[in-house]
């Protein structure tokens, strides 16, 4: 059953990992001298394109459904999204044997597509925009008495995704800030939480594309505002932000700051070059405030989540034939 609590803590982020240990990957932290020296500061990229499906987001898919009882699960799990939590959430259905059930938007990136279709789910085609996917989702759900297993506002999805968090400040030493994406919220939500409770001098900082910004808005402003016809080649970040993580996003994350699709690009590009480190558009975002001069952090330590690395090989944003969906 979906957790009703907004109140997310670190107990909870650690009873997620201990649940979900052996379902997914241990993610590696790499570093740059070229991209340090480049930002003056010292950076470490938590690698979650490293993670079981490629995203982030197999860590609260696998503690939703894992969480469930054996009535919930026997009616199998729903859920709506552009590709990384429909991957996550149809491989952890297939772990536990019960039904998964996606409502996903047209034009969602081949790759993210095909990972639902490998591990077995059955997959609703709508129209590529919030509403519309909301409205196929419970169309679904009161068909199959199927369980929601929202991508972001869940509180055991975001303790999951919070795993992250408890494992970078664990592999890395002295960390001075966080850099999350920010879409629905989910991530950041639980990656704040458990830092602060394990370091509490840490900053973390989200990082937002501009042309999907509404969680820049809200924090700005106190309450959430509604997400409008986002535009950004970030796929994975055109959720609007859920009322859950926007709680907890409120009590512990500093800032959050926008950046244009020209520079995640850039950004996606540079940690492919230099790093060697495969990141779709959604993954470099938070790399890009610091590649182009969004945030200042000379001198600082600087955990980086790179969120995820599903990329259509098709459609790489530098090829000058690639069209990329904006699904």
């Amino acid at each position: 059953m979906r957790s009703q609590s907004p109140g997310l803590n670190l107990s909870l982020i650690q009873q997620a990992h201990a649940r979900i240990a052996d379902k997914i990957n241990l993610t590696q932290v790499l570093t740059s001298s070229t991209l340090d020296a480049a930002s003056g500061a010292r950076l470490f990229f938590k690698c979650e394109n490293f993670q079981k499906g490629g995203a982030f987001k197999a860590r609260g898919a696998c503690n939703a459904v894992f969480s469930l009882s054996d009535s919930e699960a026997s009616r199998g799990v729903a859920t709506h999204s552009s590709g990384n939590h429909a991957a996550a959430l149809a491989r952890a259905a297939r772990l536990r044997g019960i039904a998964a059930h996606i409502v996903m938007p047209e034009g969602t990136a081949q790759p993210k597509r095909a990972a639902v279709e490998r591990y077995g789910a059955t997959i609703t085609w709508c129209a590529p925009t919030l509403a519309a996917r909301e409205q196929a989702a419970a169309e679904v759900i009161a068909a199959t008495g199927a369980t929601l297993v929202h991508p972001y506002n869940d509180l055991n999805v975001m303790a999951g995704q919070g795993t992250t968090g408890i494992e970078l400040l664990t592999q890395v030493a002295d960390l001075d800030l966080v850099l999350c994406p920010v879409g629905g919220g989910g991530l950041i939500a639980g990656v704040a939480v458990a830092a602060r409770a394990l370091r509490p001098g840490i900053r973390v900082i989200g990082v937002e594309p501009a042309g999907a910004d509404d969680a820049a808005r809200s924090f700005r402003a106190g309450k959430l505002f509604p997400s409008l016809k986002p535009d950004t080649i970030a796929d994975g970040l055109r959720g609007a932000l859920g009322e859950y993580p926007f709680a907890e996003i409120r009590r512990y994350v500093e800032d959050i700051v926008t950046v244009p699709d020209s520079a995640i690009v850039a950004a996606m590009r540079r940690l492919w070059e230099v790093a060697k480190i495969v990141v779709e558009p959604s993954g470099a975002v938070p790399y890009a405030a610091i590649d182009a001069g969004r945030l200042d952090v000379q001198g600082k330590r600087v955990g980086i989540v790179l969120s995820g690395g599903n990329v259509d090989l098709e459609q790489l944003p530098w090829m000058r034939s690639a069209t990329p969906a904006r699904g």
